[in-house]
């Protein structure tokens, strides 16, 4: 198998185990996943969040805009093995057809990549069910790695903690010296840097768009370690969960918000 096809294959298998220890638990700790309810998931990628709801016999619907991760998707979880699974490659702001759906719908590791929030937020309103709920779970931006440097091919700045909290012009400055190529330094720049969102700030929209957080838990180490990089997952202590500082070192949060 070639690397890199390998390497996805892997984070397919990380997603998965993840989402099925930590992710359905968490969820289930305030929302029954039954069989036959509706799930949806913002930002699919290679389907690894995807499976353990199939595996429950849930209707599964998965949308990402990158064709090449929707191709990898389909193969990865081959649609005649599971029928009650539909994957849609598009822009999210271009769905049609989800008015009042689902039961459930995922967004992990993904808002902090869009670019109208609020939008989002917003429209994902009117595709939930009265009694359905959404999970949220994204790194706030100024955590040691909310950059997302860790994408660089320089091992010097893909380890290097809190540089993308550096002024714009200097962060892309930084960037180009150390060779990263224009693809990584705009993807860097536009889709993380741009888009990064602290915790407060995401508060901020679930009130404004009126949700209540029902659940809600701050990681230091991030649940999706242990099976990454043999991490147990810990919950920010809390003499530590302080609103003005805890984005700083936590490295998720997990949410769940209902309509009200």
């Amino acid at each position: 198998m070639h690397e890199r096809h390998s390497n996805k294959r892997q984070y397919f298998e990380e997603q998965y185990q993840t989402c099925k220890k930590h992710l359905l638990p968490f969820i289930e700790e305030k929302k029954a996943i039954q069989q036959d309810i509706h799930i949806l998931e913002v930002g699919c990628g290679f389907g690894g969040n995807l499976l353990p709801f199939l595996e429950l016999g849930c209707q599964v619907t998965g949308v990402e805009i990158l064709p090449s991760s929707i191709h990898l998707a389909k193969e990865f979880i081959p649609q005649s093995d599971w029928p009650n699974l539909t994957l849609i490659c598009n822009n999210i702001f271009d769905c049609r057809g989800f008015n009042g759906k689902f039961d459930i719908i995922l967004m992990k590791d993904t808002i902090e990549h869009i670019q109208d929030q609020n939008k989002l937020m917003s429209q994902m309103r009117t595709w939930l069910k009265s009694e359905g709920v959404i999970f949220q779970a994204f790194p706030p931006w100024v955590n040691p790695f909310g950059g997302h440097q860790q994408m660089c091919k320089s091992r010097v700045l893909s380890r290097l903690p809190w540089l993308h909290l550096l002024p714009r012009s200097m962060y892309r400055g930084i960037l180009a010296l150390f060779g990263e190529n224009k693809s990584t330094i705009n993807s860097l720049i536009h889709e993380v840097y741009d888009t990064g969102i602290s915790s407060n700030r995401f508060f901020g929209i679930c009130k404004r768009n009126q949700y209540a957080i029902i659940h809600s838990r701050f990681y230091f180490i991030n649940p999706h370690y242990e099976i990454k990089f043999s991490l147990k997952p810990r919950k920010l202590w809390g003499i530590f969960n302080i609103p003005i500082i805890r984005d700083f070192y936590t490295t998720t949060v997990y949410c769940l918000l209902i309509k009200i």
